[in-house]
């Protein structure tokens, strides 16, 4: 006999694909699940454990469970594309909003990811994506002035890469990738939607031109809750 937790949790799929709870909506309270169900709270405990697991709801310190929309966004962790084209290919409802850009010396951490000297200046540009209402990006850019030598707020509101592949007639040839899940930081907070999320996705690129020069670090910080990153893998035997 199938033990009563994974009863209910195919029993809960069943409901949240089938829109008895919409995306964004609150899962009944354990104490409302555990007399539906007549069971007990641990029991529903281990279904809805299960449920975050596989990505049906998060968690939400304070209030409870949120049903996740099951048709996340994807984003290519291979590939080298900027978020309009992401936006665009995704047919998303966006919005950037340019919170900073600014031209300064850079400090010696950013020198020594973009392995310039530190009296050398960076354009430094902090944008806000928002999608369908919601601010659940966060980008942090740093363009090397050598190869990038001009930015403007035009620009940076629509797509840079545009402008350093068809302005400045460079090209953009690969990037090395780091993914890891971070607790928020006060500028997260502040700056983004993440009321009763405890955890950002982050995305640390070093993209490189084709001659192999480093001309960008960016930092992509990512509410969990709207994202999956894929990628194709392909196994060659030895």
């Amino acid at each position: 006999m199938q033990k009563k937790y994974l009863t209910i949790y195919e029993d809960l799929v069943k409901q949240i694909q089938s829109n008895v709870w919409p995306p964004s909506s609150m899962l009944p309270s354990e104490n409302e699940l555990t007399s539906h169900y007549h069971t007990s709270r641990e029991t529903i405990r281990k279904a809805l454990n299960l449920l975050s697991q596989n990505g049906y709801i998060q968690k939400v310190r304070g209030k409870g469970s949120v049903v996740l929309d099951i048709h996340k966004f994807s984003f290519p962790v291979s590939g080298i594309e900027s978020y309009t084209e992401l936006a665009e290919k995704l047919q998303l409802e966006t919005r950037t909003i340019v919170h900073t850009l600014d031209y300064l010396e850079a400090d010696n951490d950013i020198a020594k990811i973009l392995r310039i000297d530190p009296s050398d200046s960076v354009w430094t540009v902090e944008r806000i994506r928002e999608i369908s209402g919601e601010k659940i990006i966060l980008d942090k850019d740093y363009f090397n002035e050598m190869y990038v030598p001009l930015l403007s707020e035009e620009i940076c509101g629509q797509s840079i890469y545009e402008h350093i592949e068809n302005n400045l007639g460079l090209v953009i040839g690969f990037a090395q990738k780091e993914i890891v899940v971070e607790e928020p930081t006060e500028e997260d907070r502040e700056l983004l939607d993440l009321e009763g999320f405890s955890n950002v996705v982050v995305i640390r690129s070093q993209v490189y031109l084709d001659d192999a020069s480093l001309f960008q670090f960016t930092e992509s910080r990512h509410r969990p809750d709207k994202f999956r990153f894929v990628d194709f893998a392909r196994r060659v035997k030895k």
